[in-house]
């Protein structure tokens, strides 16, 4: 049985790696979906929490937090938009899209790239030790725009049967993780993903066609779509 943490907020459960996550409903309403503290990341217990609505998110030197916000954001394929303007600008230029051809290199860029309002980052070598772990037994996968041989931006995430699970872009020239999202919602929709996990709202993600859903209804679509 996982142990629980009394702070001014509500309760949050300690884990282990054999406790199971606390019912998402157990979730505090602030700070928003911080269910559970862990001190260790292993690969498993990512995928136990995806299939439960839970995600890890946490900074350098912290321990480990998981979440399950609620409202979450989430993109259906087949409600993607593309810009005319972004659109002209994938069929004008000369865009290589690949899929898995540098993991490392995907989730290093996004480690290290600069945020508004983040001093640190939340990818360190737990997470990448984790992902990659994940993206050697085929279920992490990254999908990358270049211009010759040059990396310009891409992302990365999880597919569990109809569901995917974005985790972190980056881009180095502008529209370029824009593009790498598009063409990557296309490819995914082609192989039979129903939903997208986008987690929680941006501006970005909203101009794409992503929106924000109840975590009981995103919970609902998850015993849907998952199978396994």
């Amino acid at each position: 049985m996982a142990q629980w943490i009394k702070t001014e907020f509500g309760s949050i459960a300690l884990l282990s790696n054999h406790d199971p996550f606390p019912k998402t409903d157990q979730a505090l309403i602030e700070p928003n979906g911080l269910i559970a503290i862990s001190k260790t990341l292993e690969a498993k217990k990512i995928i136990e929490a995806y299939k439960q609505g839970i995600f890890p998110w946490f900074n350098e030197h912290e321990p480990i937090l998981w979440w399950s916000p609620d409202p979450r954001l989430i993109l259906f394929p087949e409600d993607l938009i593309i810009s005319s303007s972004l659109s002209k600008k994938i069929r004008k230029n000369n865009y290589r899209f690949l899929i898995d051809n540098d993991f490392s290199s995907i989730i290093k860029h996004c480690s290290e790239i600069k945020r508004k309002g983040q001093d640190g980052t939340w990818i360190d070598d737990r997470i990448i030790n984790a992902y990659t772990e994940l993206h050697q037994s085929k279920i992490a996968h990254s999908f990358e725009i270049y211009v010759n041989e040059n990396l310009i931006g891409g992302l990365y995430g999880i597919v569990l049967d109809g569901v995917f699970f974005g985790e972190s872009m980056f881009h180095y020239e502008r529209d370029a993780s824009k593009i790498a999202f598009v063409l990557a919602i296309q490819h995914l929709k082609n192989i039979g993903i129903k939903m997208v996990d986008c987690q929680m709202k941006t501006n970005h993600l909203l101009s794409l066609g992503a929106k924000e859903i109840s975590r009981d209804r995103f919970i609902q679509l998850l015993n849907t779509y998952i199978k396994t």
